[in-house]
């Protein structure tokens, strides 16, 4: 590990989390250059719902390379982009009665922030924007101001202007409704609060902690902004692409997003980002917000193979039916230590979170994981949530493989930690 200690900068993290140096990877595993084994509970942060060099994909990468297909493109029309803007119309848009407009705006999710919070103030004229208690929308400048830890939101940054931050749902206890609380605010002129030119969301909350807005409060909030002329921007970057069961997040609740913000998943792997809009917002006049790597052409292949799990429900069915088995085991893990510890179970589909009430906990939970062949990360203000994540397309076995991994190392922390106390209380 000595070149990335001596060449890489401080701010690299996961190395630290995983310190192993990784080599190959295929589906659900990672391997490290000793050969080990690894089950991923990580995939990527949520771009590798298809998996590690999906065959699906990679045959397709590599076929397109080896026709001299076009890698860089900016915004030019190319046969990959054309392909991959018809599958996404007739497999995901038009069997859900979307109608979307496409802008490719850079190959990050962050990209896809800022473009979404420049369009709405540029169509409504106003310059604020609401978000919510533990949303993460990336660390740009315009998606830091409405990103809530202020790990990342020092004051020096300046990231603070036009942003305001309200209750997720949930956030007071289930017996407070945030959006009354939401609405007083915006009917008082004397808030303090400006009335936003959009609200941007997550469904599921996954760097704040896996925290789950219900599909009552998503029909609220939309019902407010529509009051209000508000925009109403999800933010469906990690949680799209199916990780809650459908391939949008919101599809459950059966609201209909003015922006909704895609990346991670979306390019198969590779960096891709999308801004989807409604037609009649498509205000932007050519050239007028750009980018040089807004037209990945290797990702758009990516992508349309990728889109291959949506043409029939299997896949979904799939999702939902390993969704269950995590929330079942992970449901047995909390029963088991309950008398031990105190721990809370959230989550929807293929995203779940063991909220830790004791500190440190969580990450004792991961390094002890990876030294157990498993890679998971955690979520949460303070890290006090272990955040599942794997690949939707992993087989049952490994699932409950890794799962059984965590429940073996809570026993053994609490063993060890129990058996010191012990000790000291016999010395």
């Amino acid at each position: 590990m000595r070149i990335f200690e001596e060449m890489e900068s401080e701010v690299r993290g996961y190395v630290r989390a995983f310190p192993t140096v990784f080599d190959v990877a295929k589906g659900a595993f990672l391997y490290d250059e000793q050969g080990m084994r690894y089950i991923d509970f990580f995939a990527g942060a949520g771009t590798l719902n298809y998996g590690h060099n999906n065959p699906l994909i990679s045959n397709a990468l590599i076929e397109y390379l080896q026709h001299d297909g076009i890698v860089h493109g900016l915004d030019k029309a190319t046969v990959a982009k054309k392909q991959f803007l018809q599958k996404f119309r007739d497999t995901i848009l038009a069997p859900r009665n979307l109608e979307y407009k496409v802008q490719f705006t850079g190959p990050t999710g962050t990209n896809a922030v800022e473009t979404a919070l420049k369009l709405a103030r540029m169509v409504k004229r106003r310059s604020n924007v609401i978000a919510f208690t533990n949303g993460y929308h990336g660390l740009t400048m315009g998606a830091l101001a409405v990103t809530g830890n202020d790990f990342y939101r020092d004051e020096s940054y300046g990231a603070r202007n036009n942003a305001d931050s309200v209750p997720f749902d949930g956030y007071f206890g289930p017996d407070v409704n945030t959006i009354d609380y939401l609405r007083k605010f915006l009917e008082d002129s004397s808030s303090g609060i400006d009335l936003p030119a959009a609200i941007i969301v997550e469904t599921v909350q996954g760097e704040g902690g896996i925290n789950v807005a219900s599909s009552e409060w998503l029909q609220q909030l939309e019902a407010l902004c529509r009051e209000f002329d508000i925009m109403l921007i999800i933010d469906d970057i990690q949680m799209g692409n199916g990780r809650t069961g459908t391939f949008f997040s919101f599809e459950e609740s059966g609201i209909k997003p003015d922006l909704v913000t895609v990346s991670k998943s979306i390019g198969g792997g590779l960096p891709m980002a999308l801004l989807l809009m409604r037609p009649e917002l498509d205000q932007w006049k050519p050239g007028e917000h750009t980018g040089t790597f807004r037209g990945n052409n290797l990702a758009f292949v990516a992508a349309a193979q990728a889109l291959t799990y949506w043409e029939n429900d299997d896949f979904a069915d799939s999702i939902r039916y390993k969704g269950v088995i995590m929330e079942e085991e992970l449901g047995k893990i909390v029963a088991k230590y309950a008398d031990r510890l105190d721990i809370e179970l959230r989550g929807r589909g293929m995203v779940w979170g063991l909220d830790f009430k004791r500190t440190g906990f969580p990450g004792e939970v991961a390094r002890a994981a990876f030294h157990n062949q498993l890679v998971i990360e955690l979520a949460g203000a303070d890290d006090n949530v272990v955040k599942f994540l794997p690949a939707l397309i992993i087989d049952e076995e490994t699932l409950r493989e890794g799962l059984a991994i965590i429940d073996r190392v809570i026993g053994e922390i609490l063993l060890q930690k129990e058996s010191v106390m012990r000790g000291d209380t016999a010395a």
